[in-house]
């Protein structure tokens, strides 16, 4: 019998028919396995076993009695139905067997930093996490995106979790549903009415007040991001840039964290919102910080990388960048839109230049690129405020 110990929880994998043929001799295997081990706590993994009698159920109880949080994962819907029967479910924590998909095959339809999205058929989409041991990210986006719709975002709701490989996916009903992104490289004449809807939509967020503590601040993680750069900029530079985040007016608003136009989809008119994981609360320049990175940040020194996340022409994501500025702010004056856009890329390089030296340190063009930006930025603006 196979298992596993991680810091003091065993994990014993079940495998085939628990009956009274087999029964004495897989306890006499467990309780050999727990003397070996001395577990703090037990997990029984039933992915492989396909049936269980009630000779099997008394080993469980009385596994339960030496081990008061016993869990029992990744049950099939046979044993899972023999252990909600004689009501084993209401006892002790017993989870269900994740159902398997593919995404081969599938399009890509977006990506962000936690995961990618696939179109499963024209009515699903899949949101594929990129951590194996994703599930309380998964199980936190979800809350998220049911808080979110309560207070009246158009957002489509995850209703199946499902397994992907070694990882976790999200399952979306979005029938025949196109991103932002889609609509306009199709036909880049609506790019206007396509921004008009993208900003009518973040107005929405960026009114809808939020509960204190029901979301992650904004302003904390931005702070967090500065912190770690004290030895990446000269001493004035930094405490200069954690000035001005620590200055920034508290907001219980709500903030989506990514949004860009493959989080904005179209389903038979009406505009939904995906990719719920960032949502927090804050002031919106936070948020215009990562709308620049999506548009134009990420790749301003290598076109392609835009091109590749977004999937349209980076001459256009700079239209688009634009075009949300003008519309948010309701200006079209060079000066004006300048000084908002110089306040969202203080924090956008911020992000940029932590995100690189932590992930990719031999990149040292957009390091520099990154820190001159940052440096010019700073002798220009006073606060993040508007």
């Amino acid at each position: 019998m196979k298992s596993t110990l991680n810091d003091g929880i065993l994990t014993i994998f079940l495998e085939g028919h628990i009956d009274s043929a087999n029964a004495a001799g897989i306890e006499k295997e467990i309780n050999e396995i727990l003397a070996a081990n001395s577990p703090k706590n037990v997990i029984l993994d039933a992915e492989n076993l396909t049936y269980i009698s009630s000779v099997g159920l008394r080993i469980i109880l009385r596994l339960r009695k030496q081990f008061r949080d016993l869990t029992i994962t990744n049950v099939v819907s046979d044993v899972y139905e023999v252990l909600e029967m004689t009501g084993f479910t209401e006892m002790m924590d017993i989870q269900k067997a994740y159902r398997r998909l593919s995404i081969e095959g599938c399009e890509m339809i977006g990506q962000g930093s936690n995961g990618v999205v696939y179109r499963l058929d024209p009515d699903t989409i899949i949101k594929v996490y990129r951590n194996p041991d994703s599930l309380p990210d998964i199980h936190r986006e979800r809350e998220l995106a049911r808080k979110a719709f309560v207070m009246g975002i158009p957002t489509a709701i995850p209703y199946d979790v499902v397994k992907v490989g070694n990882s976790y996916g999200s399952v979306f009903e979005l029938l025949n549903a196109r991103s932002f992104s889609k609509i306009v490289k199709a036909d880049p004449s609506k790019l206007d009415e396509t921004v008009d809807e993208f900003v009518k939509l973040l107005r929405q967020i960026h009114s809808t007040a939020v509960k204190p503590g029901e979301m992650p601040r904004m302003k904390e993680v931005a702070l967090r991001w500065a912190q770690d750069l004290k030895g990446a900029l000269p001493e004035a530079e930094a405490e200069k840039l954690i000035a001005l985040i620590e200055a920034v007016p508290e907001r219980d608003t709500m903030l989506h964290g990514d949004y860009h136009f493959n989080n904005v989809m179209v389903q038979n008119g009406e505009v939904l919102l995906i990719d719920m994981d960032t949502l927090c609360v804050g002031h919106p320049v936070f948020e215009f910080g990562s709308v620049f990175l999506a548009n134009k940040g990420f790749g301003e020194l290598d076109h392609s990388v835009t091109e590749k996340f977004l999937g349209i022409p980076y001459e256009l994501t700079l239209q688009i960048w634009r075009k949300t500025l003008e519309k948010y702010f309701d200006t079209t004056d060079d000066a004006a839109v300048a000084a908002y856009e110089n306040k969202a890329m203080v924090l956008g390089y911020t992000r940029l230049l932590r995100r690189t030296i932590r992930r990719d340190p031999e990149n040292t063009e957009l390091i520099n690129h990154c820190k001159q930006c940052l440096s010019d930025l700073l002798t220009k603006v006073d606060s993040l405020n508007f």
